[in-house]
């Protein structure tokens, strides 16, 4: 128990304070404390109660089917532009929010995909997803989002490049479990 509270430390005053704060604000009604939980937290909450184990269960199945030899080859170190290629694929046409890209990045890191492929996979992700676009194109026309996509895509696939970089030069292995 103590070493939980020590590695937990700066978490749980947060959760205290957040627990106690929604707690006084249903019971003196007071009304942003109450918005805050039932719009906003409670709304998120429920998200990621649905997203997360679909999530899961599809990295897990990934992890299991996919061999490490295949991603290494086509997407690891030495996969060249047509590994930025897959990657970006693979981002485009994933849906979901952003903290449902983590586990599939880690995953990829796992198998094989080099660092530079993994920054452009997020940053791909977070920009250029196909069910996003659709409402972008719906809200503000087909050449601003083409416009914005061309623009986008040589920027992080080069701050891709240079995080993949530094991140090999700085943080050399990850340690596996």
């Amino acid at each position: 128990m103590k070493i939980l509270l020590r590695k937990y430390k700066f978490d749980l005053p947060i959760i205290i304070a957040f627990t106690v704060f929604t707690g006084g604000s249903f019971y003196f009604r007071y009304n942003p404390g109450i918005q805050i939980f039932t719009e906003n937290f409670w709304l998120f909450f429920k998200e990621m109660i649905l997203v997360l184990p679909v999530m899961f269960i599809l990295i897990g199945l990934f992890d299991v089917w996919i061999p490490k030899e295949k991603v290494a080859k086509h997407i690891g170190e030495a996969s060249g532009i047509k590994g930025i290629m897959l990657v970006m694929l693979l981002a485009f046409i994933q849906a979901g929010p952003l903290y449902a890209a983590f586990p599939v990045a880690y995953l990829l890191w796992k198998k094989g995909c080099s660092p530079s492929n993994i920054f452009i996979y997020l940053s791909a992700f977070t920009t250029a997803k196909i069910p996003m676009l659709t409402f972008e194109i719906g809200f503000l026309g087909l050449k601003f989002s083409l416009l914005r996509i061309l623009l986008t895509i040589p920027v992080f696939i080069i701050i891709g490049i240079i995080m993949g970089r530094y991140f090999k030069r700085n943080h050399c292995q990850i340690n596996e479990p």
